[in-house]
């Protein structure tokens, strides 16, 4: 045979054929992109002054406004990606309030609502969930076995008890519950909350945002409301269960 015909294995094993091992997966890549702009956005609202404003809804809401049109994707934009970093998403729903009608602003408050709560859950779930499972108190892990028997209802009630915890956005999507039932079930237990503090703003608060006389109406409807929510997403997800495939 002729000594200068290469065999099929000779051809692969060839060193121009092999792969770069340095190479970053696409996927990791993806999350140093997305904590990259999430560090920028948190950076652009430190340089233009909003973390200085959220102490003053009033301001914060006035500010919005004079963008126009812009002002409200600019409040749901800024809702979105500074709640979940440790901005408390009361402060949003308060300056929506006291300055749009609330038709308006429960409408935008709701959005921004579940905006930073997918934000928070799919960070923990797919960007930096070993990081973040390292860092869930014990105290929400007594919700791990209700999240698998019950999802939905207990979904329910944790946002109902904590609502927008940065926390709770955490362990949600370090937890097995599936993001659809953890959307859903979130979303049941935000809309009377966004709803009362919305319609009840202007007797419950003044325009600095503190409260007023009036604040109990609106505390004592949430309490009602929540009790109410919860037991009706047990009796639902009761119903459910029989009918779901084993």
């Amino acid at each position: 045979m002729d000594g200068t015909s290469a065999t099929p294995n000779d051809r692969v094993a060839h060193p121009t054929s092999q792969r770069p091992t340095s190479q970053l997966p696409s996927s990791s890549l993806s999350k140093v992109g997305v904590v990259a702009l999430a560090a920028l956005l948190v950076f652009a609202a430190y340089r233009f002054g909003v973390f200085e404003r959220l102490g003053e809804p009033r301001e914060l809401a006035r500010s919005l406004v004079e963008l126009g049109a812009g002002g409200y994707v600019a409040f749901a934009l800024a809702y979105a990606f500074l709640q979940p970093v440790g901005i408390p998403g009361t402060l949003f729903v308060l300056a929506a309030a006291l300055i749009w009608p609330w038709q308006s602003a429960f409408v935008l408050s709701l959005v921004g609502t579940m905006a930073a709560s997918v934000v928070g859950f799919s960070f923990a779930r797919f960007v930096a969930r070993d990081w973040v499972a390292a860092r869930i108190p014990a105290r929400l892990h007594k919700y791990d076995e209700a999240l698998v028997q019950r999802g939905f209802s207990t979904v329910v009630s944790i946002r109902l008890v904590f609502w927008m915890s940065q926390m709770v956005h955490a362990f949600l999507g370090v937890s097995r519950i599936g993001f659809w039932t953890h959307f859903w079930a979130s979303l049941v237990a935000y809309i009377p909350t966004v709803f009362l503090i919305s319609f009840f703003a202007g007797e419950a608060f003044d325009e600095s945002g503190s409260l007023q006389s009036g604040a109990w109406r609106m505390f004592a409807a949430l309490v009602v409301v929540s009790l109410v929510v919860a037991r009706l997403a047990r009796a639902y997800e009761q119903r459910a269960l029989p009918s779901a495939p084993e």
